[in-house]
């Protein structure tokens, strides 16, 4: 009987910290890791929202305060942010909803098309509130 012979196999290993730089992550992972950190991003700047919303509230002096302090470049630009985190999460919120919903959504095809539409139109929300932001307005 002759020997048998082993035939090559792919091997599959968990990538390693060093690996991480070179992995190529899927679209659909990395919208799902920005809706994390759109999240926890809304979360920790909450504070500051309601702070500003409270003394927008309180006069009118508190609300030219406000709008003084949101006119700054520092400030619209973390108001920016703010707004790419509530687009991004409102957005991939709702694709994680319709994939619970419709079991078509959870083919890796319409992941990837849902994935690319999510960031599609975060992107435009915010860059059209960038122009009103930034125009002067």
């Amino acid at each position: 009987m002759p020997p048998v012979q082993k035939t090559a196999r792919p091997e599959f290993r968990n990538i390693g910290i060093g690996d991480i730089l070179s992995y190529r992550m899927p679209l659909a992972a990395t919208v799902s890791i920005l809706h994390r950190i759109s999240g926890a991003l809304m979360f920790v700047l909450l504070p500051l929202v309601l702070w500003a919303f409270h003394l927008s509230l309180s006069s009118a002096q508190g609300f030219a305060e406000v709008a003084g302090v949101l006119g700054s470049w520092p400030m619209r630009v973390v108001a920016l942010v703010l707004f790419w985190g509530l687009a991004h999460h409102l957005c991939a919120g709702l694709r994680h909803l319709a994939s619970d919903i419709c079991p078509r959504m959870v083919s890796k095809e319409a992941g990837r098309r849902s994935a690319v539409s999510v960031l599609v139109v975060s992107l435009l929300a915010t860059a059209a509130f960038a122009v009103y932001l930034f125009s002067g307005a």
